[in-house]
């Protein structure tokens, strides 16, 4: 072997020594990887690539009184493929069959779905997407097609849930309904029923794994969730959407009328202090009106001339004086401490009884009857105001109740104006509600109610909790005083300042309100009225309590007045609601058979009473009928419509086998 040799072996030695050092380090450190710090990276691994995801439980929904929706959740999902799963076999044999279906069912072309599933399995992506916002019961009917029903393992099918909230009835009773939402700093606002009824509406959200794919995409591990979510419960509130829809309408119609900036109307079931219709509307920047605010419980104000109830009240349970007492109306015009007290309507009849001083809403005969009689003891006068609770607040169940304002004697808010102010509704503040409140006392014959939204929390037709009525104060006064105020509030409607409302068909109970805001600012150049008008129907025996207030009407044409702008709509509402054909005292007898709801009823009966696997056709029905019917076979239920007419088409095929829980689409006409 010659010394050039002897070289090369030596360097091919040390050379297979380096390997055989490099590749023992290679061993040593996938050992220490494998079984010193292996647990640690695989739960690295695993962090980054797998992830639970909250899987939102469906909250309840929320119903009116009479079984129409206001507030669903509905299951939508996204459908994707992953070209990487399905073998090329199982793909080759069904993408053509695959595509016509989807062309069929969400109406693009055979072409574009060929396309994009082949190129998804060509390229080997693992998330391209199909569809968005599928909706349940076409979801089931995608995972029944070709290569699809083959489960995600094997197809490569992928269904993302996500689910929405929807308000069938649009923008009725919007703000009473509420919604809960995430402001952009993270805030949860929380409005109305929605808001208020939150912990029953949302129970328990689920937990499902994901594994990252691509791009910052994810894909469920299986089909099964860890953990199923709970759904929600549903709520029934005292809303009628008959009502509703009535009150809703006649205020807008004012609103319109008076170009009026905003208003609200309550309409309150007497005897349980059940909200059967409550609507807000404030003129948008378009000019028109919208749900904006729920000016009906939160905004308080000076309520003007409805306050002089509360006179009346305090001077005849003190015993002051009665209602055939005297007055001498002075012209229309009083002063106390250098301040005016006017009338309306300064001419005409000069003495007058307080009975008819209350009638055409005298505030010179009133003012002079609380002065007169409580000047050298406010106390009294205030003490009964507190008694009757007005002043605190009703404690609603929806949040933001205005707090109501009543000045206290021996405090720094109380000076020489305070009383006589009080007297005509001035001074003081307080919300539509409670003042609707404290009228329905009066037809109530005497019992305070609280004002609620909801009446009941159910589990399909399990009842979780029953909201009966609340007394607030059992008797504001004595059943004498009762009988000559209704008495009075019905003349108010016959011959007072509402005689333009009084209809002879059937009898309404009230008092109109004209009070005046701002009318300090910038020299009185902000002057602006609020009309009002609240009262009870039938007088007789009172089914209904309601107030009208419109902010801001037109002062063009002079008609300000609560019994020009506020009056009307409380009519409308109350002719609409008491009868279609007003020729009699009597609300309709609702026990009374009607042959065509007779026979609607034996057209549901014999539906419900069919093949419940099976989808009955409810096309023809009543929409109330359908939904009652159609949920009492466990289908969940979308509408599109005015929610009160009768079914034009359903999405589900009558006939197709039934499962429970699928959304059926129901287009009322």
């Amino acid at each position: 072997m010659t010394p050039n040799d002897s070289t090369i072996t030596y360097r091919i030695y040390i050379f297979a020594l380096l390997i055989f050092l490099f590749a023992i380090g290679i061993i040593v450190k996938l050992t220490n990887i494998q079984w010193v710090h292996g647990e640690h990276y695989r739960k690295l691994a695993k962090q980054n690539t797998i992830k639970t995801f909250v899987v939102t439980a469906n909250k309840g929904s929320i119903y009116s009184s009479d079984g129409s929706l206001l507030a669903i959740s509905i299951p939508e999902y996204t459908i994707a493929f992953n070209g990487t799963i399905p073998s090329d076999k199982n793909f080759n044999e069904k993408v053509d069959s695959l595509s016509t279906s989807l062309s069929k069912l969400f109406g693009k072309s055979k072409s574009h779905y060929y396309s994009l599933l082949t190129k998804a399995k060509q390229s080997k992506r693992r998330y391209v997407v199909i569809q968005n916002k599928v909706i349940y019961s076409n979801y089931v009917l995608v995972k029944k097609m070709p290569l699809f029903n083959l489960g995600s393992y094997k197809s490569g099918l992928i269904a993302d849930l996500h689910t929405i909230r929807a308000y069938p009835l649009g923008n009725i009773a919007q703000r009473t309904v509420g919604y809960t939402s995430i402001d952009n700093k993270g805030n949860t606002i929380s409005v109305g029923i929605e808001g208020s009824y939150d912990n029953y509406l949302n129970r328990k959200d689920g937990r499902i794994l994901k594994q990252k794919i691509a791009q910052g995409e994810y894909k469920p591990i299986r089909d099964e969730n860890e953990v199923e979510p709970i759904d929600g419960y549903d709520v029934i509130s005292t809303i009628d959407v008959y009502i509703q829809d009535i009150a809703h309408h006649a205020l807008l119609d004012a609103l319109k009328k008076f170009d009026a900036e905003h208003g609200c109307v309550i309409v309150m079931e007497s005897k349980t202090g059940y909200v059967k219709a409550i609507a807000n509307l404030g003129k948008g920047t378009d000019r028109k009106y919208y749900e904006q605010l729920n000016y009906a419980i939160r905004e308080k104000g000076e309520p003007g001339s409805t306050f002089k109830l509360v006179d009346m009240i305090a001077l005849l349970e003190d015993k002051k004086v009665d209602t055939t007492k005297v007055y001498d109306r002075k012209g229309g015009l009083i002063t106390y401490f250098g301040k005016d007290v006017v009338d309306s309507h300064r001419d005409g009849i000069q003495k007058v009884t307080l009975a008819q001083g209350f009638e055409m809403s005298s505030n010179t005969v009133m003012v002079q009857a609380v002065y007169e009689n409580y000047k050298n003891n406010p106390k009294q006068f205030i003490d009964r105001i507190n008694a009757m609770g007005l002043n605190k607040t009703l404690g609603l169940t929806l949040k933001g109740e205005g707090i109501p304002i009543i000045p206290q004697p021996n405090t720094n808010k109380w000076n020489g104006l305070s009383l006589p102010w009080m007297a005509f509704g001035y001074g003081v503040e307080v919300t539509p509600m409670q003042t609707l409140t404290l009228y329905n006392a009066i037809a109530n014959n005497g019992e305070m109610v609280k004002p609620q939204f909801v009446s009941e929390i159910k589990e399909w037709n399990k009842t979780i909790k029953k909201f009966d009525k609340q007394v607030i104060n059992s008797k504001i006064c004595s059943e004498e005083t009762i009988k000559k105020l209704k008495a009075i509030l019905k003349n108010v409607v016959k011959i007072g300042t509402a005689k333009s409302i009084y209809s002879k068909d059937f009898s309404m109970a009230g008092k109109t309100g004209t009070a005046q805001g701002n009318y300090a600012v910038n020299g009185g150049a902000d002057k602006h009225y609020i009309s009002s008008f609240v009262g009870f129907f039938p007088v007789e025996h009172p089914k209904y309590t309601c107030i009208v207030v419109v902010h801001k009407p037109s002062t063009v044409n002079g008609n300000y007045y609560g019994a020009d702008v506020a009056g009307p709509v409380f009519k409308k509402i109350a002719q609409k609601i008491f009868t279609d054909s007003p020729t009699t005292l009597d609300i309709k007898d609702l026990n009374k058979k009607i042959a065509k709801q007779e026979n609607q009823y034996n057209e549901y009966s014999l539906k419900a009473q069919n093949d419940n696997n099976r989808v009955p056709n409810v096309k023809g029905m009543p929409g109330m009928d359908a939904i009652a019917l159609l949920e009492n076979m466990g289908l969940k239920i979308k509408l599109k419509g005015n929610g009160v007419g009768k079914v034009k088409r359903q999405s589900l095929n009558p006939g197709n086998p039934l499962i429970k829980q699928d959304v059926i689409e129901l287009e009322l006409n």
